[in-house]
């Protein structure tokens, strides 16, 4: 009886891992700026998101602008669009490595399936040049990045 009662213990520890490992990332504070109001003006931006790639790749943004990204996945496979630096994204690329179907719950970043849209309400409050990318295994490595300029 102990040793059911341990193996489900352990077997239910491990199935949270990956939950666990993603709760720690981005809840402290985004560096690209911070989740917008839904209620308040924004500027739309539209991308595509297909095999490899989005489009447009590069986005110029004013400092203290508010944009909706409206994210279409045009692909035939789920890709995603998580928003952050270049060092974020390559460590959150780590875990993802270990935890392929991750889900993403941060208003930073969606998971599509393929044809699929989603919104996401960001103000950009920090200047500086971010990424957005698809951290399923091997979509960044083979070019599913974009980049956001702020000034």
């Amino acid at each position: 009886m102990k040793t059911t009662i341990k193996l489900a213990l352990a077997l239910a520890a491990l199935s949270t891992a990956p939950a666990l490992a993603h709760e720690g990332h981005g809840h402290h504070g985004f560096s690209a700026g911070e989740p917008g109001d839904p209620g308040k003006p924004a500027r739309i931006v539209e991308i595509a998101m297909s095999e490899m790639s989005y489009e447009p790749s590069n986005i110029k943004v004013k400092r203290g602008e508010q944009i909706r990204f409206v994210l279409h996945n045009v692909g035939k496979e789920d890709h995603e669009f998580l928003l952050a630096t270049t060092k974020e994204n390559l460590a959150h690329a780590e875990v993802m490595k270990k935890h392929p179907h991750m889900e993403h719950d941060d208003p930073n970043g969606v998971r599509l399936a393929p044809n699929k849209t989603a919104e996401i309400v960001w103000k950009f409050s920090k200047a500086g040049t971010f990424e957005f990318s698809c951290l399923i295994p091997d979509h960044r490595d083979y070019g599913m990045v974009g980049h956001v300029t702020v000034k």
